[in-house]
């Protein structure tokens, strides 16, 4: 997945969102700081969000189900790992090996994990602190491989 992927589905789903949190057009482009028009714009298909926009939709609504249906349960992490190309360093607890995450590998510290949606990968100790995520399968595998000997 990459930013323009990425601004394209949530740009989809983004009325879906809207309706959600039960917000007016004219709320939701106040939240998003956005015109009503850009945001009519959005929700009938005529253009598709801007960066800041789905960056701004992936932190205000990380709970959203309908975005966590599209991207599965990290919002944010998905779109931190887009913008950073990879991210490594510990980032804070994750829900764990929750329904969106397929195991591939495991170590006394460490589990390597694929999401089944956005299909990014993450490392992730035994306290469900999230270490490392990309895109890039072969340098979530090197990674793993890393923090596992050390």
């Amino acid at each position: 997945m990459d930013k323009d992927q990425l601004r394209v589905q949530v740009s989809e789903k983004i009325k879906l969102i809207r309706v959600e949190y039960g917000y007016t057009q004219t709320r939701m482009a106040e939240v998003l700081g956005l015109s009503k028009k850009t945001l009519v714009q959005i929700e009938k298909g005529r253009t598709v969000a801007g960066w800041t926009t789905v960056v701004a939709v992936c932190a205000l609504f990380q709970d959203s189900e309908v975005l966590k249906g599209v991207l599965g349960d990290a919002p944010l992490e998905i779109t931190e790992t887009i913008a950073h190309h990879q991210v490594e360093r510990p980032v804070g607890k994750t829900m764990g090996r929750k329904v969106w995450w397929t195991s591939l590998n495991e170590s006394d510290d460490f589990f390597l994990q694929q999401n089944m949606i956005s299909k990014h990968f993450r490392i992730i100790d035994r306290q469900y602190i999230r270490w490392f995520s990309t895109f890039d399968e072969e340098e979530a595998y090197k990674r793993f491989a890393q923090l596992s000997n050390t």
